[in-house]
């Protein structure tokens, strides 16, 4: 993909990438997926952040229901998914932190922004523009001078969901 030379910030939160999670399976560490239980309501065109769900890994055959809403992450150290409290598959450690992404279209987004030189979020006078997902990501992260190093973990990440 070409670089990008400008990004605008989505304005996404954390609750936009949970539809489906990528974690760690817990009984047999391979790559398991959080997605929503049975759904009710059949007219929502997404699951609601509450609704109850459910860890599935393809290897081993585990599934759990969660019946809680998410607990998301907050404190510093390996992410863990908001629901199971299981580790996440995309996370990697570097020498600033931890770099982690609920699934590629989260990884995607931290790529795009940190890939671009310049930078725009929302307007100082708009509601929220402090919690977006993008405004709330740790200062190491948005440093321009870590920006090889942060491009590298990326693709380290997405590699290791291909192995």
């Amino acid at each position: 993909m070409p670089p990008l030379s400008r990004f605008r910030d989505p304005r996404h939160t954390n609750y936009r990438f949970v539809d489906t999670v990528l974690v760690r399976c817990p009984k047999c560490a391979e790559v398991a997926h959080v997605v929503p239980g049975v759904c009710l309501a059949s007219d929502a065109s997404r699951p609601s952040v509450s609704a109850p769900r459910r860890l599935i890994c393809r290897n081993c055959g585990l599934t759990r229901e969660s019946g809680d809403g998410p607990g998301f992450f907050t404190g510093n150290g390996q992410a863990c998914d908001p629901y199971f409290q299981v580790p996440l598959w995309l996370q990697l450690e570097t020498r600033h932190g931890w770099l982690w992404a609920y699934n590629l279209e989260h990884l995607e987004l931290i790529r795009q922004f940190v890939q671009a030189p310049l930078r725009e979020r929302a307007p100082w006078h708009d509601r929220g523009r402090k919690m977006t997902l993008i405004a709330r990501l740790p200062a190491w992260i948005k440093r321009a001078k870590n920006r090889a190093e942060v491009l590298r973990a990326v693709e380290r990440i997405r590699s290791s969901l291909v192995t």
